[in-house]
Parts: structure tokens; sequence; C-alpha cells
């Protein structure tokens, strides 16, 4: 169940995805005022509550066209020896290779782009493991929603660089994990990932 203090944020989203789907559809030119206006007071909302700066939330969350849908983030599961690879970002944090599915992108190819990128490996993408609603696994939540894929890959060779997104990798026991980035994935989700790997039945998760 929601949190009541965090109501505001399905207000406003609720709001932004009226304003966005009416702006997408409507032809009339006094409604477009209107769409408009709402979709002003959702990041006036936004703003108040998250104490962002109102040019920062329009970047975030008024820019999209089209109907309203989730955004897309693949993770990369890969494990050597039952150990899992996990790559250092900029600010210490650990995470699985990943990121937001780019517009030219499938899926599979996003994750193996992503764990080439981080962590510097050839990686192939075997199968899904979990798609998980983001705002109900990880915190704080997003002012949008996110379909988080978690993808089984096999490592196929490839050495880490140091890059601009991360500046170590390295394979962990569950045991050991170090601290991670839990905005992009929790020690919950990462022990499922285990779960998954050591279970040839494994059945995917869903929200």
């Amino acid at each position: 169940m929601q949190k009541s203090s965090e109501k505001w944020l399905i207000w406003a989203k609720e709001i932004q995805a009226i304003a966005q789907n009416g702006l997408t559809y409507t032809k009339d030119v006094f409604d477009q005022e209107r769409f408009e206006r709402l979709r002003e007071i959702s990041a006036e909302i936004m703003s108040c509550y998250s104490g962002l700066p109102i040019k920062t939330v329009k970047n975030l969350f008024c820019n999209e066209i089209g109907f309203q849908t989730p955004k897309l983030d693949t993770r990369a599961v890969i494990f050597e020896d039952n150990k899992i690879l996990l790559v250092k970002e900029n600010d210490g944090h650990w995470s699985l290779p990943g990121g937001w599915v780019d517009f030219d992108q499938t899926i599979k190819t996003n994750t193996e782009k992503e764990v080439k990128e981080e962590a510097g490996l050839d990686a192939k993408a075997i199968r899904i493991l979990a798609v998980h609603d983001r705002n109900q696994h990880n915190k704080p939540p997003y002012a949008y929603n996110v379909c988080k894929f978690f993808i089984l890959c096999e490592g196929q060779g490839g050495c880490f660089q140091k890059n601009m997104e991360t500046i170590e990798s390295k394979f962990f026991s569950f045991e050991e994990l170090p601290d991670l980035a839990e905005e992009k994935n929790t020690k919950e989700q990462i022990e499922m990932c285990f779960k998954a790997y050591n279970n040839p039945h494994w059945i995917p998760e869903f929200d």
C-alpha cells in the first residue's frame, strides 16, 4: 500500500499523464491551453514537495511527447564462480551494468551494449529473470514509472576500462556485497538474481 506521505507523487504523476495524453490527442486550441496548465500544475507539485527547482522538474517531467508510457531500464546479470558482476560508479556505489533503453535498441541489444560500455565485456543476453516496477522496489520514488528488466547474460571475453560512468568492475559473492546504488538495484534484487541463476526452473518475476 502506498504511504500517505507519497500520495502527492501519485497525484502529480496522474495529472502529468492526463496532460501529456491530452496534448497528444486534442485538436482544440483551448483544450491545449488547459492541458498545458495541468502539466504546469503537476510540475509545481513536484517542485514543491521534492525541493527541486521548477526548471529541473520541467526538464525531467514535462518534456516528453506522445502517449505517457513507462521508461525502460535494463540490468545485466553475469555470474562467474557463483559471484555476480557489479560495476563501481563515480560516487563509489556499485550496480549491475545497465541503463536506459536507447531509442534504437531492443531489450537484448541494450543489455549487451551497457555491459560493453560499463564493464568492458562482450556479453550475450540469454533470458529474462525479472521485470520490476521500479517504484515498488527502489528508493527514492521517481516522478515517472520505470520498468526494470533483469537479464541473465553470458560473458564472452573482454576487460574493464575506466570510462565516464564506471571506475571499476568486480565479481562479488552475496555475502560480500559492497555499498549498492539502491536507486538502481537493492540487496533484495541482487538476492533474486542469485536465486534465479541457481534455479534451472526459475520463472521470471514481474509486477
